[in-house]
């Protein structure tokens, strides 16, 4: 399908972009990295799905509003698997807080998360589902209420989150299937 030059290449772009993202506090221009028509979703349960379509959509709603609040946080890529003959990439990632505890260790999600992607070409994915435990990060989020360290940025965040903003669905209101792959 792919050079797999081309897979490892856009992978190298994908992990860099990120680290910069972090750095910045802002997920959005991670947009540039998706075809105009790209779908980027996750589920949230067994009543919630979550899908932007089309790239403006990840950029103001997926990266955006979502990701909105987490600056300080890392996702660190801890090993990513390349199938050249689909043109598909799977990479786990951590959720890392930049906040610590009192005996110095961050706080982060326990499990791991992870992403698949589907190249497009042109150093574009043109589809993207994650997956999270979101057990360990619902108890993590309280732990850190508890102790008194989520910033104001992350704080809106959970309360925009009470409302389900737009982007989420009902299970199987979705627009686009939140597992098809066309």
């Amino acid at each position: 399908m792919y050079p797999r030059e081309e897979l490892d290449e856009m992978v190298r772009l994908w992990l860099s972009s990120n680290r910069e993202c972090e750095r910045l506090g802002d997920w959005r221009p991670l947009a540039s990295l998706y075809t105009e028509d790209a779908t980027y979703g996750w589920n949230l349960g067994p009543e919630l799905e979550f899908m932007a379509v089309g790239r403006q959509e990840i950029r103001d709603i997926a990266l955006g509003q979502e990701m909105g609040g987490l600056d300080g946080w890392r996702y660190p890529y801890q090993k990513v698997l390349v199938d050249e003959v689909a043109g598909e990439v799977v990479g786990f990632w951590k959720q890392v807080a930049e906040a610590t505890r009192p005996d110095g260790t961050p706080y982060e999600v326990a499990g791991i998360g992870g992403s698949w992607f589907r190249y497009a070409g042109e150093m574009k994915w043109s589809w993207q589902r994650d997956w999270f435990d979101f057990g360990n990060a619902t108890a993590l989020f309280v732990e850190m209420i508890q102790a008194g360290v989520l910033t104001d940025g992350m704080k809106r965040r959970m309360e925009r989150a009470g409302g389900r903003p737009d982007g989420w669905y009902r299970l199987g209101t979705v627009p686009v299937a939140l597992w098809d792959r066309p």
